[in-house]
């Protein structure tokens, strides 16, 4: 991965970290720049964002020491997602939020359009993105 490419990630991590970035901008800036998909890992405290060569990059986040629920809800990730679709609320809420729900992580699949929310059982909840289906 090219130094540039890492900057340019560290930086939009820091933009969801301080609310300054949506969802939607920082999907657009990690695809202008050949991320393909990346994985927020909620037990690891940690999001590896892969490009199409193969190359990757783990980022440490700090979530905090929230305990993830061992009931899995879809419908509380999906209320989740919907308050982050209309701003209502953080990006440090939307992790709390679904942590409480059961998540354990999520992958963003930018070229597939959706973010698959997976829970400790291997519950797979999926998410378009807006206008994708």
């Amino acid at each position: 991965m090219h130094v540039e490419q890492a900057l340019v990630i560290y930086d939009l991590v820091r933009g969801s970290l301080t609310a300054e970035l949506s969802f939607a901008e920082i999907v657009g800036r990690l695809s202008e720049i050949g991320v393909e998909r990346y994985h927020a890992d909620y037990s690891r405290q940690e999001t590896t964002y892969y490009l199409a060569n193969g190359e990757s990059l783990v980022v440490t986040i700090p979530w905090g020491s929230d305990t993830i629920a061992t009931e899995f809800s879809a419908t509380a990730i999906e209320e989740a997602v919907r308050k982050s679709q209309r701003g209502e609320h953080s990006y440090d809420d939307f992790v709390r939020k679904t942590m409480a729900a059961g998540c354990v992580g999520y992958f963003v699949q930018i070229a597939g359009r959706r973010v698959l929310y997976f829970g400790r059982g291997g519950e797979i909840h999926t998410e378009w993105f807006p206008g994708a289906k």
